[in-house]
Order: C-alpha cells, then structure tokens, then sequence
C-alpha cells in the first residue's frame, strides 16, 4: 500500500468508483460466495490482513452470523516480518496477529484484504499461515481486484475487478479506519504506483 503528497492540484482530485451502498453489497455478495463455495461454514475461519482487510474480515464474519445462525470465528494476521522488501524498507510497525482459538489447522481459512495488486501482500501472508499452522485449505477474497500481478496469485472472492493504470492509485476508506466508506481513484505518477507495498498510511489502499 502507498501514500504520497500531490505534487499539484490535479493530483489531488479523486474519482469515486464505490460508495458505501455499493461496499455493503459486494461484501454481502463475498458472503454468500464464500457459503456457497463451502458448505459446512463451521470449518470457516475469517483472517484479515491488517489494517483494512481487518474490518472488512469482521463485517464478513458478521453477516455469515446472520445467514448461518452460528458465531463465526475471524482474526487479523501480521504480514509485516513476511514481506519481501524489508531489505529495502526494514523500518516498520507491527501490527496485530489474532487467530481465533480454534486455530488454523485443519480449517478452511479465508484471507481478506482491501485491495489485490502485485500479489505480494498475499505472498507474504500465505508464508505468515504456514508459520501459524496447516489449514485444509486457504482462499482470497478482496473488495477491489485491480490487476497488474507480479506474482501467479488470484482472488476466490471479489467485491469489484477494478482495471487501473499504473498511473493510478486505488484508495479504500472504510468507517471503523477512517470515518466513512468509499473507494477511489487518484491519478498520480506511474513511478509511485509501482511502489504499492511501502508505508501503509491512513486512508491509503494502492493495495499489493
């Protein structure tokens, strides 16, 4: 994920491409997905990738409450010693690993994040669950798909396949991190859109 500070107006203007009706419904979409595709939701357990992938696993594991009647267990899950540009960028925060008590072996885990782009936030994720233990099996579900891979990763469950240039930078507001729901699209450089994996900031969601 980035951040940066525009270097002029134009830069500065974004373009709303979801807004907090259409992240309900595409999170409520994920659910019913996620239900179909797994029948015994009691295998489930819902793993967020910090910061944003964290509320959205929540709201995910809330509705499937409400489908299935049971409490479905979720969690977050640290990728921050897993990531392949510490060398570049070894200066980072910890964030917060959870996993529900039930653990991972033998579950079927979800992960979710806000945004997929190189594949290698979710790289580092997959090697941060084998540390963890060995579920029966792991699937992906994201808000916003917006392409360009680096790595042979694919999503299970998206909210939105978004086709962005590299000039572009996604950006996910989501109420419980920043105040209010939203995605957008902010026109920027192409060199800082290659960099989608350094200092995640609030209200910033390039995605990686």
């Amino acid at each position: 994920m980035s951040s940066h500070t525009p270097d002029s107006a134009a830069e500065t203007a974004a373009r709303t491409v979801l807004d907090d009706r259409d992240i309900s419904r595409a999170l409520t979409r994920i659910t019913h997905e996620i239900l179909e595709r797994n029948r015994d939701a009691s295998d489930l357990v819902i793993l967020g990738i910090p910061r944003r992938g964290v509320p959205l696993a929540a709201r995910i594991a809330d509705r499937i409450d409400d489908v299935e009647g049971i409490t479905m267990p979720y969690g977050s899950l640290d990728i921050t010693m897993y990531r392949d540009d510490l060398r570049m960028r070894p200066a980072r925060t910890l964030e917060h690993t959870d996993i529900p008590a039930r653990g991972v072996d033998d579950a079927i885990v979800v992960l979710v994040d806000e945004v997929l782009f190189s594949g290698r936030t979710i790289r580092a994720a997959l090697d941060a669950l084998n540390d963890l233990g060995r579920p029966r099996a792991v699937q992906l579900a994201v808000l916003v798909d917006r392409g360009h891979r680096q790595l042979p990763i694919r999503a299970d469950f998206v909210g939105k396949n978004l086709p962005t240039s590299l000039a572009e930078q996604v950006q996910v507001h989501l109420s419980e991190t920043d105040g209010d729901d939203a995605v957008t699209i902010i026109t920027g450089s192409e060199e800082r859109a290659r960099e989608p994996d350094t200092d995640p900031t609030p209200g910033s969601g390039a995605g990686a």
